[in-house]
């Protein structure tokens, strides 16, 4: 299988969630969970952008043993020289450098031409090179950007010596095929691309951050930005979970990751905690009701064949086992399973007696819990006559 990096953002564009600021400490456990993870990269922060970042990206580098790890510049010199600072203790640094190419960036952001945007990064690019081998260069807002106009930026930035390009879709805008489609043209025109990695970093603005990332590694990106729980800008980054699990579960992709899924969960909840973001309970992966089941039919089934309703072992990222949750919906079988696992074996008589007092019971409230269901056996046994 082909390799696909996993470059964490968590840290970075994942902070920037408004009343989600992390410190120094809370990052460096952060960051000691990812490299345990087997993340290939964390990008530990924009280092010139504040006093708290630029020490935080410092201790990180000091901390983190696998990965390589990354701080964000713009296409300034001053920036390129406080990122190259602060990461100078790490063992596999990255200067991530680069400058917005739309139409919309160049006119309105920039003020400038698209001239003079090739200049600034060639020369972002070879500056950062002065200081690391490994250089990033981000096209800001490529989603948007003439593919014509956008090879030009990519093979400058190859000139100049990049190791990787990373395709941002800034504004989540793109349709899965058009940012597939806008990796495969990459792939096809730009000379000397088949010597560096292009990177997927996909925004979530329709719900497409994590389809868009997969287009692209599908079309050649080799590498995938994103964050614990999708967290980020807005509606969010795409998401580490997602992409790890789309990855293992389809095969015939031939791409794999280095992450430890096992994990997954750990650091989901770790994450959420420790910005005070909590993760939605349908959130794919990780989500409190991701491997919850509530409906009879799917309990029939999931109690006779987990397969039938779990494309994941829950196993594999880190949740103990599935949940069969009583509710109105749950039928005769989901209430013998639950029951049986807390002391009680029906015969079909008492089953059938039981389940209809638990459906009268499970109509007044939303889930039925284990205590509830010796309540309604008590209940039962007070009206009828059972054989328990």
């Amino acid at each position: 299988m082909e390799h696909v990096e996993i470059f964490d953002t968590t840290l970075r564009d994942g902070e920037q969630v408004p009343g989600c600021k992390l410190n120094t400490g809370q990052k460096l456990r952060i960051a000691a969970q990812l490299d345990e993870l087997g993340v290939d990269v964390i990008e530990a922060g924009f280092p010139v952008s504040s006093p708290g970042d630029f020490q935080s990206v410092t201790e990180i580098a000091k901390l983190v043993k696998n990965a390589t790890v990354c701080g964000l510049t713009r296409a300034v010199e001053k920036d390129i020289d406080v990122a190259a600072e602060a990461l100078k203790y790490a063992k596999r640094p990255r200067i991530h450098t680069g400058i917005g190419t739309s139409e919309s960036h160049i006119k309105y952001k920039f003020n400038t031409t698209p001239d003079k945007i090739l200049e600034r990064a060639y020369e972002a690019v070879a500056y950062a090179k002065t200081f690391v081998e490994d250089v990033e260069f981000y096209a800001e807002d490529a989603g948007r950007t003439d593919n014509e106009f956008l090879a030009k930026v990519c093979a400058v930035a190859i000139k100049a010596g990049a190791t990787v390009l990373n395709i941002p879709d800034t504004t989540g805008y793109c349709l899965p095929d058009e940012y597939g489609a806008k990796i495969k043209y990459l792939m096809e025109n730009v000379p000397g691309i088949h010597t560096v990695r292009l990177s997927c970093h996909c925004h979530n603005d329709l719900g497409l951050a994590t389809a868009n990332a997969i287009a692209g590694v599908i079309n050649g990106a080799r590498q995938i930005e994103c964050t614990v729980n999708g967290i980020g800008e807005r509606a969010g980054n795409t998401s580490l979970e997602e992409v790890v699990m789309i990855l293992r579960q389809h095969p015939k992709l031939n791409l794999a990751t280095n992450i430890d899924s096992k994990r997954l969960l750990g650091i989901s909840k770790m994450v959420a905690e420790e910005m005070g973001m909590m993760v939605q309970a349908n959130k794919a992966i990780v989500g409190e009701n991701a491997f919850a089941h509530s409906s009879g039919i799917h309990q029939d089934g999931m109690i006779k064949n987990r397969e039938t309703y779990e494309i994941i072992n829950p196993k594999d990222v880190g949740v103990n086992e599935s949940s069969i949750v009583l509710t109105a919906r749950s039928g005769r079988s989901a209430l013998a399973y639950r029951a049986k696992n807390i002391g009680y074996d029906f015969t079909k008589l008492d089953l059938d007696i039981v389940y209809s007092e638990f459906v009268n019971f499970a109509d007044t409230c939303k889930i039925v819990t284990d205590n509830d269901i010796h309540y309604i056996v008590e209940m039962s046994k007070n009206k009828f006559q059972l054989s328990l």
